[in-house]
């Protein structure tokens, strides 16, 4: 059996690592970096301190934050024209997934001759692009969801056709990571909630992948441990250092964990995402339980493994029991309509699904009918197989 694995980036964990973002910048040559993210994180007060620190040490940071939940192309292009304008020589990415998948983004489109569209996440069109021309991307994650932190890719939003682009370049892999726990204590419950979802079914969906990689399955396994844990104790106290480090962790293990692969959760959630611009945490947490009843033939025995190691009864019940708990307990809504997705264009958003490309590790092929049939599950609260 042939293969290609690939693993993430150095990573710097810990309380008050933020303090070191200079010396990062130094150590790739950074003299002048554009720092991106979204316009909530960049009103914060801990953004205006890791700018004052990078000016301290002389280097000359500019703020891009033109930025949406969902980052579109035109957000991208915008970054880019800053980048440009600004005369910048690498990125700072910073904030939750918005942030750090469109400082990706920006930085793997910035000194290209193709669109970031040329390189949507099909075969080789990574190859268009010319990796020497990328410069260094520093991300530091204020969320423990997306993982975007480690990954090499960006989802974007493309506008002409209501479409998330999944992004794709092996060099989008940021070259260094700080995971600073600190920087996710302001965060409200009901995101912490909704990102801690995201994360766990990153790990979740890797682990039920067909795909052969017991490296990422292993990594998986521990992710969703740590989520079990730590995630209720993130939302009920935001200043638990050690909830929120282990979580910021298990974050960056899911997002390593899938490169052998996703599934249904996120081939439903990318068009739900684009045609409805809802929360992509939440959809994820929302369609889980009918997910996992949607795959329940394929994916029995491995889940009997994994309620074992929680410490949960074994077999598949008591697994999604737990699932539905979790979700209850941290004030994840039960159905799509409660968020105010309603039926009107299901048809259309199973026909996205089956073409998402994370519908290609989904346990079993669903066609564009069945994904259909799952989101209306999640709309309606039944939880039943297709």
């Amino acid at each position: 059996m042939n293969t290609n694995w690939n693993y993430p980036t150095a990573l710097r964990v810990g309380t008050g690592r933020i303090g070191e973002i200079a010396e990062v910048c130094a150590q790739f040559n950074l003299s002048a970096p554009l720092l991106v993210t979204d316009p909530g994180v960049a009103a914060l007060p801990m953004t205006r301190e890791i700018v004052d620190t990078c000016t301290d040490a002389g280097l000359r940071v500019r703020i891009f934050s033109d930025i949406k939940p969902n980052p579109t192309g035109t957000n991208v292009d915008r970054g880019i024209a800053a980048y440009q304008s600004g005369h910048h020589d690498g990125v700072i990415a910073l904030g939750g997934g918005s942030g750090l998948d469109a400082g990706k983004a920006v930085a793997v489109g910035v000194n290209q001759p193709c669109s970031i569209w040329d390189l949507e996440d099909i075969g080789e069109n990574w190859k268009r692009a010319e990796a020497g021309l990328i410069p260094p991307v520093i991300a530091v994650p204020t969320t423990a969801g997306t993982g975007s932190e480690v990954g090499r890719a960006a989802v974007i939003v493309n506008e002409d056709d209501h479409r998330k682009v999944i992004v794709f370049h092996p060099k989008m892999c940021p070259d260094c990571v700080i995971l600073d726990p600190e920087l996710t204590i302001g965060l409200p419950p009901m995101l912490t909630a909704a990102t801690g979802m995201d994360a766990l079914s990153h790990n979740l969906e890797a682990f039920c992948s067909p795909l052969f990689h017991p490296m990422a399955e292993g990594i998986a396994v521990e992710g969703i441990r740590l989520i079990k844990e730590f995630l209720p104790a993130a939302v009920a106290d935001g200043n638990d250092i050690e909830a929120r480090t282990r979580m910021l962790v298990a974050s960056s293990m899911g997002a390593t964990a899938f490169q052998r692969g996703l599934g249904a959760m996120h081939a439903l959630a990318h068009p739900l995402g684009a045609v409805y611009d809802a929360h992509h945490g939440t959809l994820n947490a929302i369609l889980m339980p009918y997910v996992l009843m949607a795959n329940r033939r394929a994916i029995a025995k491995p889940v009997n493994r994994l309620s074992r190691y929680l410490g949960l009864r074994e077999g598949f019940d008591p697994f999604l029991q737990w699932v539905m708990e979790l979700r209850a307990s941290i004030g994840i809504p039960d159905t799509l309509q409660e968020i105010g997705i309603g039926d009107d264009r299901v048809d259309e958003i199973g026909r996205m699904a089956v073409a998402d490309p994370s519908a290609a590790t989904n346990p079993i092929p669903f066609d564009a009918e069945a994904y259909s049939r799952i989101a209306l599950h999640a709309m309606h609260g039944q939880l039943q197989s297709v």
